[in-house]
């Protein structure tokens, strides 16, 4: 086995996940968003919600594409660096994605075509339907995605036979205790990317005076939104760190920053992890804090590094401060919901400048919270793939060479970048277009932007596009 060809694939598949799961967060909690207003503007007729749903569902459309377009990678990263892997799971795994295809791409497939042209040529509530069933079809990507890497996390319901994994009961796998609080957490962290950013656009408009209807609603669902789900969120974590506890004690060991068993444990706050000497410097903890978190006693005794040989430790220092700015990200999201819905019931959310920048800058917390957990849950498994039965290095592709592995590596970075940038700035000037910018879309997208009602009957009257920028 080349080490450093394990290293390399490592890193590019960490890339290429990492740049995938930044469209799924945004484009589950967006078409939850997207159902919600049209739900809303057939229930009260209000214009802003037809208008605010038209604008959002260009900015869907452009990130479902892009995340689609990411994730296929990744199912070829699986045949090419990591082949053992998919020959000794695919019994399990390949099924698991196979539901995700017939349910989730089933039915985003089917349904978003109406949702991008069929505005006119379907019924209001069959229109409604659509929309939900495209929300309900990204929910379950998640699902089936949450319990393939659960069973990774905390393999149960398989036997093996000749070196393969082969299932023995598909209800433990897909009814996986730790899948029930994972695929919660995940899913509510897809809703706090969409809640955060659409009230950063909302802050954004009203610090530039524009379209000032529509960013009163996208601050106040937003932030609304938000404001509750954060304790929920924070909740469904400390439900993560049980089963992180109870399964996977090195992982947990690792995030504490915990080398040594300690019987009351302490909970260190911040410190400088040192694997050479197995000990931490410039520490900040809490006596017993430790104990109560981890067992919910004063006195328990919580396992350390130390008491596992080298080989099967994981790597410190991601998981410890990825872990960290995960939580500290919750945290300024939790104040700044509470503060702005507060401030907003007050009725003096628009003239607090301050707030609104805040609110504005807060867009990437949700992304690099997730990010980070999954930092946190996937380094953290190291040196484990199925964890505790398959080794990492073992589920590479054999004989796969360093020079490979750095050119699809290389080439990888390249287009996934480029593919970024582009991305990123059309979505910006989609966004800087605002609710009424359908003049800047492309002719073969058109018809995304087809008259908008202006009256409580949706499609009966219309009103004429305006042109970007003149």
């Amino acid at each position: 086995m080349d080490i450093t060809a394990l290293l390399l694939s490592r890193l590019q598949f960490a890339f290429t996940v990492s740049f995938h799961i930044i469209f799924p967060s945004f484009t589950i909690g967006l078409a939850a968003w997207l159902t919600m207003l049209e739900a809303l503007h057939l229930a009260t007729g209000r214009p802003a919600y037809r208008v605010l749903f038209e604008f959002w569902l260009r900015i869907f459309g452009v990130a479902f594409g892009f995340g689609v377009v990411s994730g296929i990678v990744m199912a070829f990263e699986f045949g090419t660096n990591w082949s053992e892997l998919s020959r000794v799971s695919g019994p399990i795994q390949g099924p698991l994605l196979s539901y995700e295809t017939f349910t989730a791409f089933t039915l985003e497939a089917g349904f978003l075509g109406v949702i991008l042209f069929g505005r006119q040529k379907v019924a209001p509530w069959f229109y409604l339907f659509s929309t939900a069933l495209v929300a309900l079809g990204t929910t379950l990507s998640a699902f089936w995605i949450m319990i393939n890497n659960s069973w990774m996390q905390v393999p149960v319901g398989y036997v093996i036979e000749n070196g393969i994994f082969v299932p023995n009961d598909w209800a433990k796998i897909i009814f996986n205790s730790v899948v029930w609080s994972r695929f919660p957490h995940m899913l509510l962290a897809a809703y706090l990317t969409g809640a955060f950013c659409v009230a950063a656009t909302g802050a954004w408009y009203r610090l530039r005076r524009t379209f000032v209807a529509e960013a009163k609603v996208m601050l106040r669902m937003g932030l609304y939104l938000a404001a509750m789900l954060v304790p929920v969120q924070i909740f469904f974590g400390h439900l993560n760190g049980d089963y992180i506890h109870d399964y996977q004690p090195a992982k947990f060991a690792a995030i504490e920053g915990r080398w040594h068993d300690e019987q009351p444990a302490s909970e260190v706050l911040l410190a400088l992890p040192d694997e050479a000497s197995e000990s931490n410097t410039y520490a900040i903890s809490i006596p017993v804090l430790g104990s109560l978190i981890a067992s919910m006693s004063f006195d328990s005794k919580e396992v350390g590094l130390t008491g596992f040989p080298p080989r099967d430790r994981p790597p410190v220092l991601i998981p410890f401060f990825a872990f960290r700015i995960m939580v500290g990200c919750g945290l300024v999201m939790l104040a700044l919901a509470w503060v702005g819905t507060y401030l907003s019931w007050s009725g003096r959310l628009a003239q607090n400048r301050l707030v609104l920048w805040l609110t504005f800058l807060s867009f990437p917390l949700p992304f690099i919270a997730t990010l980070t957990g999954w930092f946190t849950a996937e380094v953290g498994r190291q040196p484990w793939t199925v964890y505790g039965v398959l080794r990492t290095a073992d589920a590479m592709t054999p004989f796969l060479t360093a020079r490979a592995a750095m050119i699809s590596l290389i080439v990888y970075c390249a287009i996934y970048t480029f593919i970024f940038a582009f991305g990123t700035f059309y979505i910006y000037r989609l966004l800087r277009a605002g609710p009424s910018g359908r003049g800047m879309l492309p002719p073969s997208i058109a018809r995304l932007s087809q008259p908008l009602s202006v009256d409580p009957a949706p499609d009966k009257a219309s009103v004429p596009q305006v042109p970007v920028g003149e």
